[in-house]
């Protein structure tokens, strides 16, 4: 069974590191920071937060929803080495976080907002990956947001990509496309020999040859603009000159210490985003202790600080990735890392061959994964009041970002609770007796503000001449104003004629 597992691990972990290569670079270069400090907040975060982690089988590692943080702190600190010093308090901040156990934030948001959150992913990564398929690689990988790096939405990038395809990265894309469907096939996973081999493994193989037998045709040759961008480590000066380390000179001012209070509130809500979708994804539905999840991305942020990584939170992609690809334990977390470090070191020749198209089928096909049209399906099927709220997620994410999409889910969520509190927080009655018209109003253990309206429309169709029963008889709390409403009533109701009789309520 061990060997089993592990071969399971083995496998899920070259998937998810194919697809973390594009993103850990990608990010690093979207945040205007050397290469290497993606990788290396990969490795942290593939390595030691997964040692320390409470998710079986979340992935962390340099987040795209960091990068408008990462740039602006960086821009007011002014060097990257004094933004490095915020990110190992943000760990600091984020340890506290984990031992005040704040891990039951997540508890809180709805799952029609988390569906929505994967299903927005998933669009996002089609959308975003579209125009690495066809060649055109001016935006980064790993840019999530709607107004892009090179001055672009999401949308225009979609028409602006006509005018700069290039016909190899298209065919690469697509024979990409064949292999990674034909490896979902039945056929495939039940062979002794093709069952070994990961889809998105046997698509980047394809992808390589491909790319040198284009590389001698004017027509269908792959320039390197459009393969993977690496750091250079040739030596050990390399390593070093790549190396950055935490300037604390910036610590006795307030904005380092807005910066890092930002650092450590976005990502850990990131991250506690991150593991209720993996918790919803998980096969065998295990739930993750989210309090020490928050003490693991705290470990690992302060050792990116420290050696000049990227601050990291738990990613849906690289988590999605993981479990769709079949792992079995944390160990294919720490197998993507230690690829990832161990590739760019000393297969940095080797990987500068893998065209960009190629790793932008497999995100695609991730996408898809995230975004299947049953979930939208379940999601109608579930009534409005879920619906609504899993749509509004999507739309927001799409034209802004995930913590901004998740809010608005939130809030709608909320909206559709208060007012179905309102709706359903009072019993109330009515009926002839003896030729007297008789109201019931039962009032709930806590009657609040939002109860105001309903209040004041239901004693307004009170008829003259009528008994009003108002019972408080498991009441435990009135907000002021819902008193009042009901006070004005009990005094003017003499004057409609109306008499009143009250249980247990204190006028």
């Amino acid at each position: 069974m061990f060997k089993k597992n592990l071969f399971a691990d083995i496998k899920a972990g070259i998937v998810v590191f194919l697809v973390a290569l594009p993103l850990c670079l990608g990010i690093a270069m979207a945040c205007k920071v050397p290469l290497f400090s993606g990788i290396i907040a990969g490795v942290i975060g593939g390595i030691l937060v997964t040692i320390f982690s409470g998710s079986k089988y979340s992935v962390s590692g340099p987040a795209a929803g960091l990068t408008a943080i990462v740039l602006a702190s960086i821009a007011q600190l002014g060097n990257y080495q004094a933004f490095l010093a915020a990110v190992v308090f943000a760990g600091v901040f984020q340890l506290l976080l984990g031992i005040l156990k704040a891990g039951s934030i997540g508890n809180y948001i709805p799952n029609a907002v988390i569906k929505g959150m994967l299903a927005g992913i998933g669009i996002i990564l089609i959308i975003k990956q579209i125009p690495h398929l066809f060649g055109y690689d001016n935006d980064p990988e790993g840019d999530e947001q709607f107004i892009q790096v090179d001055g672009e939405n999401s949308f225009t990038e979609l028409i602006h990509m006509i005018n700069f395809i290039t016909p190899g990265a298209i065919i690469i894309g697509l024979v990409s496309f064949v292999v990674l469907i034909i490896a979902e096939k039945q056929f495939y996973k039940k062979h002794k020999i093709l069952s070994n081999l990961p889809g998105p493994l046997l698509a980047v193989v394809f992808g390589i040859l491909l790319t040198i037998t284009f590389k001698n045709n004017a027509f269908l040759a792959v320039d390197n603009i459009h393969l993977v961008n690496l750091p250079t480590i040739a030596s050990f000066s390399d390593l070093q000159a790549n190396l950055f380390f935490p300037d604390f000179s910036f610590a006795n001012s307030s904005k380092f210490w807005m910066i890092v209070f930002t650092l450590a509130v976005v990502a850990s809500l990131e991250t506690l985003l991150g593991i209720e979708a993996v918790d919803k994804l998980d096969p065998d539905k295990n739930e993750s202790n989210t309090n020490k999840e928050l003490l693991a991305q705290g470990i690992g942020n302060i050792a990116c600080g420290f050696v000049g990584g990227l601050p990291v939170t738990s990613v849906i992609v690289r988590s999605s990735a993981n479990i769709n690809s079949g792992a079995k334990s944390k160990m294919s977390a720490i197998i993507h890392a230690s690829l990832l470090l161990v590739s760019v070191l000393l297969l940095p020749n080797l990987l500068a061959l893998i065209p960009n198209a190629c790793l932008a089928a497999i995100l695609i096909m991730t996408g898809f994964k995230l975004t299947k049209l049953a979930i939208f399906k379940e999601q109608w099927k579930f009534g409005y009041e879920q619906f609504i709220p899993f749509v509004i997620t999507i739309g927001v994410m799409l034209v802004t970002d995930l913590l901004k999409g998740v809010c608005a889910g939130v809030i709608v969520s909320i909206i559709f609770i208060i007012r179905d509190n309102i709706k359903s927080s009072f019993e109330a009655s009515s009926d002839v007796m003896d030729g007297q018209l008789y109201y019931l109003i039962k009032l709930p253990q806590h009657v609040t503000f939002f109860n105001k309206g309903y209040l004041i429309n239901f004693f307004g169709t009170i008829k003259p001449e009528s008994k009003v029963i108002i019972d408080a008889s498991i009441n435990r709390k009135i907000n002021r104003d819902s008193k009042d409403v009901i006070d004005d009533f009990i005094n003017t109701a003499k004057k409609r004629k109306i008499e009143i009789e009250l249980i247990k309520y204190k006028h």
